[in-house]
């Protein structure tokens, strides 16, 4: 069993302006296309989602970005707990806002939340992780998790941001 364990409660949580400040990040590796060429260029991106069973659909790992950690140790962290990967933060892909139903609370009583997304190029994926009892991991093509994403947000971060990212930053090397 995994000594990892997930944090739990808003206790440590951080707001702006009625806003819950979320981090999260799109895992991602590279699979050769052909098996011929060790070229970055050659090979086909995946990315890595998650299941829940709060609803259909694919996720990207986010969760509350808490008081003592930054903003990319929350990313990082997220991906732990719900995914089970670590990895480098190769890029900020953006903020994103979104309403969530349920994650309304006194400090955000209109759900208003505000996700700062990552790539992150995964190097490990873990046997044994916190949320593992009620995720699923699924590495899927970019347009399979653009049709399977649940939330639109989340397909933006993927379709623009990741995309313009990926190409800017790692099609040149």
């Amino acid at each position: 069993m995994s000594d990892l364990v997930a944090r739990t409660g808003r206790h440590q949580q951080r707001y702006d302006a009625g806003c819950r400040l979320i981090a999260g990040c799109i895992p991602f590796r590279y699979r050769s296309s052909d098996g011929s060429s060790d070229e970055i260029s050659d090979k086909v991106v995946e990315v890595l989602m998650i299941d829940t069973p709060s609803g259909p659909g694919l996720l990207f790992p986010k969760g509350g970005w808490e008081n003592d950690e930054t903003v990319e140790e929350a990313a990082v962290r997220e991906a732990i707990e719900e995914a089970g990967v670590r990895g480098e933060l190769m890029g900020f892909l953006g903020d994103y806002h979104f309403k969530s139903k349920t994650q309304q609370d006194e400090f955000s009583p209109d759900g208003l939340c505000r996700a700062a997304m990552y790539a992150l190029l995964v190097t490990e994926e873990l046997e044994c992780w916190p949320e593992q009892n009620t995720r699923n991991r699924s590495w899927v093509t970019i347009p399979e998790a653009i049709e399977k994403c649940r939330h639109a947000w989340m397909r933006d971060a993927l379709a623009i941001g990741f995309n313009k990212w990926h190409a800017e930053n790692i099609s040149d090397e």
